[in-house]
């Protein structure tokens, strides 16, 4: 008996030092308390989504000269969230032009309908499989964002989503789609090597065509691509003006356009961001 005593005080050391080495269950959020999700990744690797509790609310209306994208988007979206088929989308061009706002816009604009997002940052789309299979059999559809992507060469998270967007034996759930923002339309760099591969040297790349699918493989991934590009002057001003009358605010026209086109000037570009950023500053300083 004095044995037995001793051999399950030694299995039970043995289970309590293996115990944490073991992969936990992923404990469900509160799917009620939030439309906006992150997924964290804890110092020891466990992932858990983690509600958003202050989501943007930007609104579509709020989103000026784009109405050519804001509609593919939207299109995409309504078809999503009525159970119609519907693609994955990357959203690509100039920088500040709403890119990310417009993804955040659809979810405002069709959360009582079901929509929900779910927020992943580029080092943990290797937990893509893990996210889905959490959120598959659940009756909201899902869109997870992917902000401001692109990769170096031999990154992880790229196979990672390359195969989940079309790639893996099992087929993408029907209520999860990935919604993708970038300055780079095909999310790897090209560089000028590239090209000097086609020349046939002794050590050259034995197929260089193929050096250079692999490259642009992954955007192509995406059913739909939607391109942005940098606002004229007019409309740059034209966005500061609808900001501006947001945040309460009335100003001489001139004395303010010029004040907005300065600010641009410095920062050396004319988007929807920095008139936002202007607004939010001359409000600032001129409020009542």
């Amino acid at each position: 008996m004095k044995e037995l005593e001793q051999l399950l005080v030694r299995a039970e050391a043995l289970l309590a030092r293996l115990e944490p080495l073991l992969p936990a269950q992923m404990a469900a959020p509160d799917w009620q308390a939030s439309t906006a999700f992150r997924w964290r990744v804890s110092r020891d690797g466990r992932g858990r989504l983690q509600g958003v509790t202050h989501a943007s609310h930007i609104r579509l209306a709020d989103l000026y000269h784009v109405d050519v994208q804001k509609e593919q988007i939207d299109q995409n979206t309504r078809q999503f969230v009525a159970g119609k088929p519907a693609n994955n989308v990357l959203l690509t061009g100039a920088r500040g032009t709403g890119k990310s706002s417009l993804i955040k816009a659809c979810l405002n604009q069709y959360a009582d309908q079901g929509l929900r997002l779910i927020e992943v940052e580029k080092e943990h789309l290797v937990d893509l499989p893990d996210i889905v299979e959490m959120v598959a059999q659940r009756p909201e559809r899902f869109i997870i964002f992917c902000d401001d992507l692109s990769f170096e060469e031999g990154e992880s998270g790229y196979k990672a989503l390359k195969v989940a967007l079309d790639g893996s034996i099992a087929t993408q759930s029907d209520n999860v789609l990935i919604y993708a923002t970038s300055n780079r339309r095909h999310l790897l760099p090209e560089r000028m090597s590239d090209n000097t591969s086609y020349v046939h040297t002794e050590d050259g790349d034995l197929h260089p065509g193929e050096t250079v699918e692999e490259k642009i493989s992954l955007s192509e991934r995406f059913g739909l691509w939607v391109s942005f590009y940098p606002f004229r002057q007019d409309d740059y001003l034209s966005i500061v003006h609808y900001w501006l009358k947001h945040f309460g605010v009335q100003a001489d026209k001139a004395e303010t356009e010029a004040e907005a086109l300065r600010w641009a000037l410095q920062r050396g570009s004319r988007s929807g961001r920095v008139a936002w950023q202007f607004a939010r500053d001359f409000a600032g300083k001129h409020a009542a």
